[in-house]
């Protein structure tokens, strides 16, 4: 059983048929999910990991600056 992240709902997946990178979306809350690894399952929120790539280019032109 697999549980979303957010919402605590039973997202009823077949978990040996996730693949790295399929999505997930949460049918009770509609929050959007990467799969990141599949043993063991870990889910992340889509989007979050573009945020982050983001944040350390902007930390990498700064020190450039420097």
């Amino acid at each position: 059983m697999v549980l979303c992240p957010e919402c605590d709902n039973d997202l009823d997946l077949d978990e040996d048929e996730l693949e790295e990178g399929d999505a997930i979306s949460c049918s009770e809350c509609g929050s959007d999910f990467e799969v990141v690894t599949t043993d063991p399952l870990d889910l992340r929120p889509v989007g979050e990991a573009e945020e982050d790539d983001e944040d350390e280019d902007e930390e990498d032109e700064d020190d450039e600056d420097e």
